[in-house]
């Protein structure tokens, strides 16, 4: 049986302010994300992680950057879960026409109509296809405990090919800035017993 730690990267300054990243926004960590980090380290740091694998964006690396600095922990990148890419809209702080914009797409995605996106953006179809080749790829390790630091619809993504459910249930997951999804593998299937667990982040004022 293997464990699986799927967390989203800790807070930017993107965040705080409602600004569209996606993939093609390359944001750091701001002083909350940065601390949010170091309580999921200070929480997890005993867990005895035999691997960590991130995105290929900042954010993302960053937000379990001790782990491979204090313990030593072997690191991987892996692009099949950067940020889904916003299209026209990254980079933006949201207004109404892209509220509109947004809010009509994932209509579209929870009747089914996977091929939907914004201008210039990825659909629900793409992204899934580069969440099931991770998750395959997964799916190989030898490792017994991973940590892996993703994106909030990546996140949504993923869990749906994890348990084998439609990308209609995206909205179903919530992802709070270092929220914990801890998945268990064995017999060729997944078992989540934690979803968007914050307990680390107790003390965060």
């Amino acid at each position: 049986m293997q464990e699986f730690y799927f967390i989203r990267h800790g807070q930017t300054d993107y965040n705080k302010r409602h600004i569209v990243q996606g993939s093609g926004v390359d944001s750091v960590l701001n002083k909350t994300g940065i601390f949010q980090a170091q309580q999921f380290f200070d929480y997890y740091h005993q867990t005895g992680f035999d691997l960590v694998i991130s995105s290929k964006l900042k954010r993302s690396k960053q937000t379990v950057q001790p782990f491979i600095d204090k313990l030593g922990v072997p690191h991987q990148e892996h692009a099949n879960i950067n940020e889904i890419s916003w299209g026209v809209h990254e980079g933006k702080s949201g207004n109404l026409a892209m509220k509109k914009a947004y809010d009509r797409m994932i209509k579209e995605w929870q009747a089914g109509n996977y091929d939907a996106r914004l201008e210039q953006a990825e659909s629900a179809q793409e992204l899934m296809v580069r969440c099931v080749e991770f998750v395959d790829y997964i799916k190989t390790l030898d490792q017994s405990k991973v940590l892996i630091c993703s994106h909030g619809r990546t996140l949504r993504c993923l869990m749906c090919v994890m348990k084998q459910q439609h990308l209609s249930e995206m909205e179903n997951y919530s992802h709070h800035n270092t929220g914990l999804f801890l998945g268990y593998y064995q017999l060729d299937r997944f078992k989540f017993v934690v979803e968007n667990d914050i307990s680390h982040l107790k003390t965060l004022s």
